[in-house]
């Protein structure tokens, strides 16, 4: 089985949690790499997809969410997994509905993923651009955007997990395009 996690990131921080699942994907047997989303030019050459993106203002990076608008159709008769990552803190729940990014009812249409996940991210003040640097000097921007990482790396490495033991089980003839 071969897998690849795409990913886009703006500071590194959501690159980190890809290459991570993709370490733990080949770690439990997988064929898996971590790759950005401009660098996966043919997604068939891989049996099973991870996506993931940063979100800023609830809305995935532009190259991720073009990855997908461009090869929908292939990633629609693969095995996909998406990720989200941004919330910042510890205050909300990762499971909260809010923070479904708005793309993924889209992409719930269109390539049928076997789950989306949120997960918490990590803000590095010294990393950021000019306008985010701007932007966390207004006191209201601050408390939302706490300096830290917040990420939960055995709650990534769970979701890995069951990611591999999911690529292990045996395909059903439709999943496997066998069927009718």
């Amino acid at each position: 089985m071969k897998a690849v996690v795409v990913y886009a990131s703006k500071y590194g921080s959501t690159r980190r949690i890809a290459e991570f699942i993709a370490e733990k994907l080949r770690h439990e047997g997988t064929q898996a790499e971590a790759r950005p989303a401009d660098a996966v030019h043919n997604p068939g050459d891989y049996d099973a997809i991870v996506v993931g993106s940063a979100v800023y203002m609830m809305r995935w990076l532009k190259e991720a969410v073009e990855f997908v608008r461009r090869n929908r159709a292939v990633l629609a008769n693969r095995p996909v997994w998406l990720f989200s990552s941004g919330p910042l803190g510890s205050d909300a729940s990762v499971n909260d509905p809010k923070l479904e990014p708005k793309e993924i009812a889209e992409f719930r249409e269109a390539i049928d993923p076997r789950d989306h996940r949120v997960f918490f991210g990590a803000l590095d003040a010294g990393k950021l651009g000019f306008a985010h640097q701007m932007m966390r000097k207004l006191p209201a921007a601050r408390a939302m955007l706490p300096e830290g990482d917040f990420r939960n790396w055995k709650e990534i490495e769970a979701w890995a997990s069951s990611i591999a033991r999911a690529l292990e089980a045996p395909q059903s003839a439709s999943e496997s395009g066998m069927g009718a």
